[in-house]
């Protein structure tokens, strides 16, 4: 690669970091209640200076540090696990085509949540339960499966099945619940993070932070284990102990972010790409350029939907939409970009 070409992406990679900072700032002002600028800055200050809080409107601080803060920082956290999580699982298995569902999660989170809101009600939080039966559906492929250097067609061949296997103990649940119960677990199903809360971050944030720490950590060694387990091991990597702890992490980065936000696809899969396709396939800066773009992905795609119409769109449809067609762009162009 010329100067030139590694100058750019230099500048490329550092527009990728700063841009959920900036895209952040711009969400806070955005909604159907309009804080002036000035206000904002404030209401923010107030966090840190007591004194300003008397001179800061009590709707104001409710909105911003109840409502907005929270969902941002959900929306960040959630979209840099699930892009993490999808760039590792396709460096580890060396298939530009995996995302961080493919281990049967999706479907188990579904069904942990889907227990929890038809026979549990609001007596209990979902998110538990989600978290819970997403880890058990991945647990269940590794064991039917073997050991992750067995192979990716077993794997993907047993994630089908345990994924088929959740799916139809959703469907039963779902066959037993009431409208109200319905109604409820669908919109979770969607994906959203209109409700979110300092609750859901309490819960979810901590798993997410070791989860994202240990798959920067180990993004020195993903290109390692992008090659064959032959030069892995001759370059000295113990494949087993590090392909586990890849995947381990992505799970709980994923299930964590599942369990607050419901299901959200494609981001695992599209954004890996779009940055392998801004600065190669050097995982040792797709991962955390990723975790960057993810974030500012999902913060996007939320702020967008909740401001778009007077209906909020739950923000899965929403990736779903675009995502498809990005997918399908990125198929023609990305060919040539793959490790």
């Amino acid at each position: 690669m010329d100067k030139k070409n590694r100058k750019s992406r230099r500048v490329l990679g550092i527009l990728i970091m700063a841009l959920p900072v900036a895209l952040f700032v711009l969400s806070l002002n955005v909604g159907s209640y309009s804080i002036p600028a000035g206000d904002m800055g404030k209401t923010l200050l107030s966090l840190v200076v007591p004194s300003l809080r008397q001179d800061v409107p009590q709707v104001h601080r409710d909105i911003v540090l109840h409502i907005r803060l929270p969902r941002l920082l959900l929306a960040l956290a959630a979209g840099a696990s699930l892009a993490v999580s999808g760039a590792a699982l396709q460096a580890l298995f060396r298939n530009p085509l995996v995302n961080e569902y493919i281990l049967g999660l999706s479907s188990g989170s579904a069904f942990g949540a889907a227990l929890s809101l038809v026979f549990l009600g609001r007596s209990f939080p979902p998110q538990p339960a989600a978290f819970v039966f997403a880890m058990v559906a991945v647990m269940a492929v590794l064991l039917i499966a073997g050991r992750p250097e067995s192979g990716l067609v077993s794997l993907l061949l047993t994630g089908v099945i345990v994924s088929a296997f959740f799916s139809a103990l959703l469907m039963l649940v779902e066959f037993f619940a009431s409208p109200y119960a319905l109604q409820s677990l669908f919109y979770w199903l969607m994906g959203n993070l209109a409700l979110a809360g300092w609750r859901d971050l309490a819960l979810a944030l901590p798993l997410m932070a070791a989860g994202l720490t240990l798959l920067i950590l180990l993004r020195w060694r993903m290109n390692v284990l992008s090659m064959s387990d032959e030069e892995a091991r001759a370059a000295g990597a113990d494949v087993r102990r590090e392909k586990w702890l890849v995947i381990l992490a992505a799970t709980l980065v994923t299930a964590a972010a599942t369990s607050v936000a419901g299901i959200i696809g494609w981001l695992g899969l599209i954004v890996p790409h779009l940055v392998r396709m801004a600065v190669g396939a050097d995982n040792r800066i797709v991962i955390p350029l990723s975790a960057a773009l993810g974030a500012s992905f999902l913060l996007a795609a939320d702020t967008v939907t909740r401001s778009l119409t007077s209906i909020e769109i739950p923000v899965g449809i929403f990736t779903s939409l675009i995502g498809i067609p990005i997918f399908l762009a990125l198929l023609k162009k990305s060919k040539k970009v793959w490790l």
